[in-house]
């Protein structure tokens, strides 16, 4: 996964959060980087038909910039599913965080065969928790459906 994708992702992210256009601030704030570098990688999205900016209103995702994102994202759950559930890594979405720019497709997809990604993925990420809900953290076992029916 490169730069570009980590930004569709966050712009999806923040879209679905705001249920609109992402704000250019909060990408910079989510990013970890100077509204001026966010504003810069905005541009380089738009120019390869990934994303789409209106002054003072955001930007958001082509069909195209979703579809990036989408994969992008289930690549991170995979990656967090993978130090958490597999690992037990304890800071494992900081972790996750640092391997995100390294893994590419092949290695997400060999990942995905140990930790048995749910169907619903990357649908089941949940971005005010930051953390797929499928998570085993602290011992707990993800919901099933039934469970979450009752």
């Amino acid at each position: 996964m490169n730069t570009a994708d980590q930004y569709v992702k966050a712009i999806y992210l923040l879209q679905e959060m705001e249920n609109g256009p992402a704000a250019t601030g909060a990408l910079a704030d989510m990013m970890e980087v100077s509204p001026a570098s966010a504003n810069e990688m905005i541009g380089k999205l738009e120019s390869r038909g990934l994303a789409e900016h209106e002054k003072y209103k955001g930007v958001t995702l082509t069909d195209e910039g979703i579809v990036r994102a989408r994969d992008a994202l289930q690549t991170y759950c995979i990656i967090e599913r993978f130090l958490s559930n597999v690992l037990d890594v304890e800071e494992f979405r900081a972790e996750a965080r640092e391997l995100e720019p390294v893994i590419d497709g092949m290695i997400a997809e060999r990942l995905d065969t140990i930790i048995d990604r749910n169907s619903e993925c990357p649908d089941c990420f949940d971005p005010e928790t930051d953390a797929c809900e499928y998570l085993e953290v602290c011992g707990a076992e993800p919901e099933t459906e039934t469970e979450v029916a009752d």
